[in-house]
Parts: C-alpha cells; sequence; structure tokens
C-alpha cells in the first residue's frame, strides 16, 4: 500500500493526489516526505503511517536536500523519536542512526544482484561503502570471496560497519577502511577483480581511481544519474574520460536502469572491464 492509499479518508482526493507515493522504512523508522502545502496535516499523516506499519516507532519528515559530504539530510521529527534503528535485508542485519547516516533500503535489489556475480576466490573493493550494506551481502552470499574491502570517508558509517560486520559474523572477508577513496586507495593498483561504485552523484570523480585499481579484465559497477532523454550518453562519455586519464581500455559488459530518481531521471549501472 502506498502513501496516498494510506490517507484515503484523513486527506480530500485532491490533498492526496499531492502526496509523494513512496516512502521508506529503514528498521523501525520511517521517512516520508510531505508538500509544503501539507504540512499543517504532518501529525495526522505521520499516525496514518504508523497505524499501517505497526512496526513503525519513530516517523520522520524530509526537511531538506542531501548535502555535505556525507550525503546526509535534514528531519523533522513527527512522531516517537529514537533513530538508531535495526533494518533487515536478505538474511542480513544493519544497524546505522538514519540522522548520521546514508541508506537506502530501495537498493536491496540491486545489492543482491551484484552479489550474485561474485565468484570465488574474487578481490571486492567497495567504494563509498557507508555502513557496509553492499558489502555485507557480497560476503554472505559469496562465502569463499577472498577479501571485501570497504571504503567509507564518513566516521559515523565506520562505527556502524565495524559493527555490522560483527553481527553478520563476515570478520576476516569483509574489511573496513576511514577516509577518503582516493587517498586510501593509494597503492592498491590492480588489486581487485571486481570494484562497486554506489554513488551516483559524485562517483565519477573516482573512475579513474576505479581503473588504476582494477586488475586486467576486473570488472567495474559504475552508478551514475542519467536523463532518459540520453541515458547512457553522459555515462559512457565519463567512462572514456577515465580510460583515456589511465591508459586503459574499457570493454562495456552491461547496462542497466536501477531506480527512478526524479521526473525524467534515472539511476542507472554500466558494467564494464578494464583491460
Amino acid at each position: 500500500m502506498n502513501l496516498k492509499e494510506m490517507l484515503r479518508g484523513i486527506l480530500s482526493e485532491e490533498e492526496a493526489g499531492r502526496m509523494v507515493r513512496g516512502f521508506d522504512i529503514i528498521g523501525d523508522v520511517a521517512i516520508i516526505e510531505i508538500p509544503e502545502e501539507l504540512r499543517g496535516r504532518k501529525k495526522e499523516i505521520a499516525e496514518a503511517v504508523k497505524r499501517i506499519h505497526k512496526s513503525v516507532k519513530t516517523v520522520l519528515m524530509k526537511s531538506g536536500e542531501r548535502e555535505g559530504r556525507f550525503r546526509l539530510r535534514r528531519f523533522e521529527t513527527l512522531l516517537g523519536g529514537e533513530t538508531v534503528t535495526e533494518h533487515r535485508e536478505h538474511g542480513c542485519r544493519f544497524r546505522l542512526d538514519v540522522r548520521t547516516c546514508y541508506f537506502s533500503p530501495r537498493e536491496a535489489t540491486e545489492r543482491q544482484r551484484v552479489a550474485e556475480k561474485v565468484k570465488a576466490g574474487e578481490s571486492v573493493l567497495v567504494m563509498f561503502a557507508g555502513i557496509g550494506p553492499f558489502s555485507i551481502v557480497i560476503a554472505r552470499k559469496q562465502p569463499e570471496v577472498k577479501k571485501v574491502y570497504s571504503v567509507e570517508i564518513n566516521p559515523e558509517c565506520v562505527k556502524y560497519m565495524k559493527e555490522n560486520i560483527r553481527i553478520n559474523r563476515v570478520e576476516g572477508k569483509v574489511f573496513p577502511f576511514l577516509g577518503d577513496v582516493r587517498d586510501v586507495c593509494e597503492g592498491w593498483e590492480k588489486e581487485f577483480d571486481r570494484i562497486v561504485m554506489p554513488l551516483p552523484k559524485e562517483g565519477y570523480k573516482y573512475l579513474d581511481v576505479a581503473m588504476r585499481c582494477a586488475k586486467p579484465g576486473g570488472v567495474i559497477h559504475f552508478y551514475h544519474y542519467s536523463h532518459e532523454n540520453e541515458l547512457w550518453d553522459e555515462t559512457l562519455n565519463l567512462i572514456r574520460q577515465a580510460s583515456e586519464k589511465t591508459g586503459r581500455n574499457a570493454r562495456v559488459l552491461e547496462k542497466r536502469k536501477v531506480l527512478p530518481y526524479g521526473p525524467g531521471v534515472w539511476k542507472v549501472c554500466v558494467e564494464f572491464s578494464a583491460q
């Protein structure tokens, strides 16, 4: 049931029509978006969410765009108050504070899809690793992975990543690193069979790092935001530029739309091998 359907009988048809359909539930925290003109009804809307989703204890309203180097968003608390939670996904458990750590439950299917491609014995690098969801799902899905290096710049995320590595019992497989990708990855040239870059807005700035870190024939999963009118042009051009910068050839293996981001804009993934 989407948010508009929940609000029938609480808001008028016209008011409900202005609501965004989707909302996120992370553990027992619900995160909703309410248009400015309906914010006078925000408590009623929050209570409706809690009635439908009995496990929800805290309801937050988005009150700003993601900003800063840690990609964090400002929230207003509508119900409850605790923002530290535990989210379950495909048999994995992820602890985090939604105020201080970025995490998207909408990418659960994508994490599984990538994890299914990892082969026994591979060395994997996950850039912009957050609280460790890609890394941990990979290690759980492919227990014979050699190593998964997970680099994240937000110290709060790294704190929770270490805890998540422990509670998911992937110590000795997933290794957390705190710092900027460009600094941390220095010296890891041609080290990895597979590299995941799940940061669509700024990740392109590190494509050259990824190409240097990939073994010959290593696979890179590059995510980017693209307008549907030119879905692949910019993404493929960025890969070409990184290829020229590093002197390594890129061979595209797969192009895929992942999730809608906004009107006419998609999060896309291009998988390519660095030769």
